[in-house]
């Protein structure tokens, strides 16, 4: 399940690509990257409202610098220094550059945040890197400068965000969400003002919001689910591959030509996908002392606590692992960063 939500937030933030690219003749780039990252706070924020918190828990006080880091890291950092790398930066290399989130993801997530590694990660990791290149690649040059250093400095920062979002991803991913589309949306959309000092058009503007909250929102929260099962490193290497299916999604949809890069790149991320699915990582490991809030259920082997009345299904409060050791089958989510 982990790996289809998150091949599915890969899909969802994948069909922005068709779609931004019939918005981007009617509005320009950063009303549209302000549009979709508002349609995804507000979509989101409407549909908490709407149907409650569903038993997910509510951030704590000690997940507020995690969730100050990754507003400042991917809602304003982030986007600051890639439309200013754009200005300096062609396109193709951009594109080549902002690859290297995947990388920075990993290596954050395993030297600074105990998640294991492992040769089939930085296999998938290095494969999926170059299909991603493969199809962006247009036969220029990368001369490295001001302009593709702040396109890179924006990779890192959304390496940084993924990884302050993996540390809270146990807590309620819709407010974690509707955090980070509402801190994006209004810093692009300061960002918009300044530079083009209008209005976008109302009806493209309701559709780039619709957008927005398909492709960022909802991919978003499909995206802090995988991580809560997988962790940073792999749940990224999976979303990694939303460039392949963007690139797809435009023979399908938009008529794009299907060519040999595009069958290249198809094969590397699909051996990607194969050395990620059939991992399988199991040693005799220990459980310190753990105390925390999220939402879970009694079926998974790690809470067996016990409760004042019946409980059913997933339900959160705060509750205490004792210290255990066993083995098991796991991936580095939130009950398994030991050191290896």
């Amino acid at each position: 399940m982990n790996y289809a939500f998150a091949l599915a937030a890969a899909l969802l933030f994948a069909l922005s690509v068709p779609a931004g690219k019939i918005l981007l003749a009617h509005l320009r780039p950063l009303e549209l990257s302000a549009l979709c990252y508002l349609g995804s706070g507000l979509g989101l924020a409407a549909w908490r409202a709407l149907r409650g918190g569903g038993g997910e828990a509510p951030l704590g006080r000690v997940d507020l610098p995690y969730a100050a880091g990754f507003v400042l890291a991917g809602g304003v950092l982030a986007p600051l220094m890639l439309f200013s790398g754009l200005r300096l930066t062609a396109s193709s290399s951009a594109s080549m550059l902002l690859n290297f989130e995947l990388v920075f993801t990993a290596l954050i997530a395993v030297l600074f945040f105990g998640e294991h590694g492992g040769r089939r990660l930085w296999t998938a990791a290095v494969l999926i890197c170059s299909g991603a290149a493969l199809l962006s690649w247009e036969g220029g040059t990368l001369a490295f400068g001001w302009g593709p250093a702040l396109v890179l400095g924006s990779s890192l920062m959304w390496a940084v965000d993924n990884n302050f979002t993996a540390k809270i991803s146990i807590k309620d991913p819709v407010t974690i969400a509707v955090m980070k589309g509402l801190a994006g949306g209004l810093i692009n959309a300061a960002l918009a003002f300044y530079a083009y000092r209008s209005l976008p058009p109302a009806g493209w503007a309701a559709l780039a919001l619709l957008v927005g909250f398909f492709s960022y929102g909802v991919s978003l929260v499909l995206f802090i689910l995988a991580m809560r099962g997988l962790g940073a490193s792999r749940a990224g290497a999976f979303f990694g591959t939303y460039p392949f299916i963007g690139a797809a999604l435009g023979v399908m949809l938009l008529g794009d030509p299907f060519t040999v890069r595009l069958a290249g790149a198809g094969v590397l991320m699909l051996a990607a996908f194969w050395l990620l699915a059939s991992e399988s990582h199991s040693h005799r490991h220990r459980h310190e002392p753990l105390d925390h809030d999220h939402a879970h259920d009694h079926a998974d082997g790690h809470h067996g606590h016990v409760h004042a009345g019946p409980v059913s299904g997933p339900h959160s409060h705060p509750h205490l692992h004792e210290a255990s050791e066993h083995e098991h089958p796991h991936s580095p989510d939130a009950h398994h960063r030991h050191a290896h």
